[in-house]
């Protein structure tokens, strides 16, 4: 009987997109499966690798060699589809690197429910942005992509409450900024199924961040620290520059994430 910790490594090491987000959604349905029978699955240990497994292609470039294409022209609105498809598998690879990476930490079982919930959403989300780019007459892996979205799990490889602020409560939320100006984009141009999978998305990504925001708060209950306090330190060590306005505010709210935590971030210190 596999673990859940036998799983997430299982995805981690599986290169292929589509045969990645197909084996995180079956290891999903059986975690959820298990837990409403009643005879929930061990969580186990295993020996995540430092680096997820990834399919040839797309060619990951430095983030300043990504070639920027105008999102007016139909090749720039499938470059941004290509770009969002990439953070999805991305995402798919964090969510479910944090269950065996700090499986030594105890934590609840709400918090396994709610990481392998997001890494099948993710993965929901990776296979509406590959069927928008095939009906396009494009897929991932025909443009480039940038290799910088694993820094963050690197260089939180050792520290919990940093992973949950930079991933969840940073780099996540950030979706919650830039998706409604992407809709207008795709809803201008009457792609109706493009509309439709980043609505699905942003939708979801709401429950990623609150995720984040929940399990960091309750690490910081356990360690006697000051959330707001412990954030600030946090980001500014692992994440690099300043955080850029304009913010989701409203939505930020529904995920927990209260203006005074992330405004101080706007200025580099």
């Amino acid at each position: 009987m596999m673990t859940l910790c036998d799983m997430a490594v299982d995805v981690l090491t599986t290169a292929d997109g589509r045969g990645k987000t197909a084996k995180s959604r079956d290891y999903a349905g059986r975690w959820f499966a298990a837990r409403a029978a009643g005879t929930p699955l061990a969580i186990g240990a295993a020996v995540p690798p430092l680096q997820p497994a990834r399919p040839d292609a797309p060619e990951l470039l430095n983030p300043r060699d990504v070639p920027k294409r105008k999102p007016g022209s139909p090749q720039g609105r499938i470059a941004l589809l290509h770009a969002v498809a990439h953070i999805e598998l991305n995402a798919v690879d964090l969510h479910w690197d944090i269950i065996p990476r700090f499986a030594h930490v105890p934590m609840p079982m709400g918090f396994y429910d709610d990481w392998v919930k997001a890494a099948d959403e993710e993965s929901k989300h990776f296979n509406l942005m590959c069927d928008c780019l095939e009906e396009l007459g494009s897929y991932y892996g025909a443009l480039p992509a940038h290799a910088g979205m694993w820094r963050a799990a690197e260089d939180t490889v050792d520290d919990f409450m940093g992973r949950l602020a930079v991933v969840p409560m940073v780099l996540e939320a950030r979706g919650l900024d830039v998706t409604p100006g992407m809709v207008e984009i795709f809803r201008k141009a009457g792609a109706t199924s493009a509309v439709s999978a980043l609505e699905t998305i942003y939708g979801e990504e709401v429950g990623h961040v609150a995720y984040g925001s929940k399990w960091f708060h309750f690490l910081c209950g356990r360690h006697e620290q000051d959330p707001k306090e412990a954030f600030h330190t946090l980001v500014r060590k692992y994440f690099k520059g300043a955080l850029k306005p304009p913010f989701n505010e409203e939505k930020r709210a529904e995920a927990g994430l209260p203006p005074d935590f992330y405004w101080p971030l706007t200025e580099i210190v």
